[in-house]
């Protein structure tokens, strides 16, 4: 099949793009960088001719919540109309769990609006929702850090490896559209607090990481279980430690 992956030169579509190559085939990685701006719409119709399946697992270049609703909406829209025009049969975007619950996030606030639009798309669909991805936890304290101390709440997480994410999501490309979501998780359960704590402590971050709760995560306040799967979820194979130590 031919797959395009949007976002397929960053941290997932990359890996996204490998995997499925690995698996025999056609994954075209679409970015900026290969001459497709889904924000103008410039290279969709070029290299969404004949795609059997496209990826979306692009990101906004800036998180203010203005610039990424208007990203997600926009490029959204326009990969939707690429797509029917394309004929392509399978739509699969990867979301974040727990994202509709959260409306004070601007950011995940954007991605209620990326699922509405695939949703509402005569185009059938595939959402691949995860967890926070231990990659993202230098970023993370950064985003809590005041006077050189990271305040974290101790809402429970279950962080997951980049490389289990960009499974999944390839896994769901070859399957058939399941016209709703599937929620994937890290294999353990770690308070917010400790994770960053764990991996700062591993990668000699003097930085110390109060347990505040009144801290906010990205502009929300935390449930203890805001960021884990409600229900039912896929897990990733790969635990923290075993990630620090690669």
């Amino acid at each position: 099949m031919k797959i395009v992956v949007i976002g397929g030169t960053g941290l997932i579509g990359s890996q996204v793009v490998a995997t499925l190559g690995e698996r025999g085939h056609e994954a075209v990685p679409a970015a900026p960088s290969t001459g497709v701006d889904t924000l103008t719409g410039k290279g969709l119709s070029e290299v969404m001719s004949g795609a059997d399946v496209v990826v979306d697992v692009s990101n906004s270049p800036s998180f203010a919540d203005d610039d990424v609703l208007e990203f997600f909406r926009r490029s959204t829209t326009n990969l939707v109309r690429a797509a029917r025009d394309a004929g392509t049969g399978h739509y699969v975007a990867l979301s974040v769990v727990g994202a509709e619950g959260l409306p004070d996030s601007g950011y995940l606030r954007a991605k209620v609006a990326q699922e509405q639009l695939i949703r509402e798309a005569a185009v059938p669909f595939s959402l691949v929702r995860a967890t926070q991805f231990f990659e993202f936890a230098a970023g993370i304290a950064d985003s809590a850090t005041t006077e050189g101390a990271v305040h974290l709440p101790a809402a429970t997480v279950q962080p997951i490896a980049a490389a289990d994410v960009a499974e999944a999501v390839a896994s769901a490309a070859v399957d058939d559209p399941s016209g709703g979501s599937a929620d994937i998780a890290g294999p353990e359960p770690l308070p917010m607090d400790e994770w960053i704590r764990t991996v700062l402590t591993a990668k000699s971050d003097p930085r110390p990481v109060i347990t505040d709760p009144q801290a906010r995560y990205y502009g929300t306040r935390l449930g203890e279980q805001s960021l884990v799967p409600a229900g039912e979820a896929d897990r990733g194979k790969t635990r923290l430690a075993q990630w620090l130590a690669g």
